[in-house]
């Protein structure tokens, strides 16, 4: 039987087990599982939670299906970033995994910077100021349970504590690690002062390892040799830019889905007050490329809106979204009512309500109102790196599920006057299984991944067709959003 790699990718709204083989030069994917993730609410402590047993569950079965397949040679973990997993000393989980969209750090930002400032922090980890990042998880759970922190010995994000039930190896990976706003970018370990301010004992954390570390082995389902453990860009933005298909340093990435990634790589970090003001983040990447890069609220306020409306057909969504009237109805994506409303319709016709603009009624109107305003979002963003950057990205590369919308890449070409190409579609799972060929020696390095992603996949390109008003860029820019997304994040 081929042997093949295997990437666990799971993501806020599903996850997947995806076989891969690189032969003659070209890489093919196949999909062995796929399952739903769901927050769920914790009858005991009242938080949304991740059910962790349920996706180990699931993982599991996506590897004994592959292994049907094909003999495994490795595998390796990616999920969204933030999120973690507190150990006891008999290395039992402490408390529910609870959901970066839970609530309880609303305001916790603010309860950090009196015991170190923003631009502080910001120096020190170069990371993005969002409310739910981990370092104020954390502060929430020393306020609400404090025990917790007490009884924890170890600290896992969550691929990592997927990696450990795997293969028993506890481990931090660098580029999930960077994202948590914990790790001090100059001193390439975790900032004792922050994990302080978080309640965090030091002994406690691991010292991160590169992405490409092989951990371990978890055992075969069948006889023959037990199976690489091999950690990945374990956050699945760092394993979707790892992927993506840039050839010039003047490319800007977005990674579509859930949310909407948008940045450039660079060799050297952009951490000054410029990249504080415009609120950026220094993601660590594979071979230590940085990730410039923003959180942008991305396909979640649509995927939102679909569930409220009954679930009506996402095609035709977007059918009836392009068969309206562009730039009618506009909000800030950013601004933190979008981040879990309870109805994320009504959050949508407030604002525009609010700021004197048509109420979108129609499930094609309200689609239409989220594209619009995302193309503009990436529109502001891209702008934001070409004055950190000193000169002008001249192509943008889409990548990941969201990569497949037309109507939205070619808003984003006319939003941003710069041709646009999409896919390939399965990006992070193929920077997760790009790694471990890397660790393997199957390829030699993020270059080569990047050559073979290019010839062994479909892209599509989109040119700029029409301009945006004036009057509607004018229009979006005067909109303020909320702390909890930007500057005071």
């Amino acid at each position: 039987m081929p042997e093949k790699i295997a990437a666990v990718d799971i993501g806020a709204s599903s996850g997947r087990v995806i076989l891969s083989e690189l032969k003659d030069g070209i890489l093919s994917l196949t999909e062995a599982h796929r399952f739903e993730n769901t927050l769920r609410n914790d009858d005991v402590f009242g938080h949304q939670c991740w059910d962790l047993d349920f996706l180990e569950t699931e993982m599991r079965k996506g590897l004994a299906a592959a292994q049907e397949k094909g003999s495994l040679v490795s595998v390796g973990v990616d999920t969204w970033g933030v999120d973690y997993v507190l150990l006891d000393e008999d290395l039992q989980r402490i408390g529910p995994a609870v959901s970066y969209r839970d609530h309880r750090t609303d305001d916790m930002m603010e309860a950090v910077f009196t015991q170190i400032s923003r631009p502080e922090i910001y120096r020190r980890t170069g990371i993005q100021f969002l409310q739910f990042n981990t370092l104020y998880q954390l502060a929430a759970t020393v306020r609400q349970h404090p025990d917790w922190l007490a009884r924890a010995r170890h600290f896992l994000m969550i691929p990592d504590y997927l990696h450990f039930r795997l293969c028993g190896v506890l481990s931090n990976e660098y580029t999930n690690a960077t994202t948590t706003q914990l790790f001090n970018l100059h001193q390439d370990d975790w900032d004792a002062d922050l994990l302080e301010a978080a309640g965090l004992p030091k002994d406690v954390m691991i010292r991160p390892v590169e992405a490409g570390t092989v951990l371990g082995n978890m055992p075969s389902l069948h006889s023959g040799d037990p199976i690489k453990v091999i950690a990945p860009a374990t956050h699945d933005t760092g394993s979707a830019v790892a992927a993506a298909p840039l050839e010039t340093e003047d490319e800007a990435f977005i990674s579509s889905g859930t949310w909407s990634l948008m940045g450039i790589e660079s060799k050297t970090p952009f951490a000054d007050a410029q990249a504080l003001d415009a609120n950026v983040s220094n993601e660590g990447g594979v071979e230590r490329r940085y990730r410039i890069l923003k959180n942008i609220m991305g396909f979640w306020l649509i995927q939102r809106v679909r569930k409220e409306l009954g679930s009506p057909d996402h095609a035709g969504l977007v059918t009836a979204a392009g068969d309206g009237m562009p730039w009618q109805s506009l909000i800030d994506p950013q601004d933190a009512r979008f981040l879990n409303p309870a109805d994320m319709t009504a959050e949508i016709q407030a604002f525009c309500r609010e700021t004197g603009q048509p109420v979108p009624q129609s499930a094609g109107a309200l689609s239409r109102c989220i594209f619009d305003s995302l193309a503009l979002s990436y529109r502001r963003v891209k702008e934001e790196l070409e004055t950190l950057r000193g000169r002008p990205v001249n192509h943008i590369r889409i990548v990941g599920g969201g990569s497949q919308n037309d109507l939205v890449n070619q808003l984003c070409a006319d939003a941003c006057g710069i041709p646009v190409t999409a896919g390939p579609i399965e990006t992070t799972a193929l920077g997760n299984v790009c790694v471990q060929m890397i660790a393997l020696g199957q390829l030699s390095g993020l270059d080569e991944a990047r050559a073979v992603v290019r010839r062994s996949f479909p892209l599509t390109e989109y040119v700029p067709r029409h301009c945006v008003p004036e009057t509607v860029w004018d229009r979006f820019q005067s909109f303020s959003p909320l702390p909890a997304q930007e500057g005071q994040a």
